[in-house]
């Protein structure tokens, strides 16, 4: 068997993704079979090192997922899988959805 250490040792690919209103960050990873979300962060934080507004990306604190499941950090990923940071809302879609109605109601009322 050869050590996952070694050039010839099987590794997988992943793709790790953060998105802004204004940009979408992908970075392709290439990790030892045995990584785990963790790792692919780790690896994909040095590539985007780099990057211009790349400070912005919440690395420790974003709740993670795969292919919009929500994960910890400490699950496995599979080879293909990507793994994605998930920005806070800034509002709650149901709360603005109520806000939405209420206006609307208003506004017909107001035309009565």
């Amino acid at each position: 068997m050869i050590p996952e250490s070694s050039p010839g040792a099987a590794r997988k690919r992943c793709t790790v993704a953060f998105a802004t209103r204004a940009r979408q960050y992908l970075w392709s990873v290439e990790l030892p079979l045995s990584a785990r979300i963790a790792e692919a962060l780790a690896v994909a934080r040095e590539l985007a090192a780099a990057e211009p507004g790349s400070a912005e990306i919440p690395w420790d604190s974003a709740p993670v997922g795969i292919f919009g499941e929500p994960r910890t950090r400490s699950d496995r990923c599979a080879d293909g899988d990507r793994i994605e940071l998930y920005r806070p809302l800034e509002h709650d879609p149901r709360a603005r959805r109520r806000e939405r109605v209420q206006h609307e109601r208003r506004a017909a009322r107001q035309k009565r």
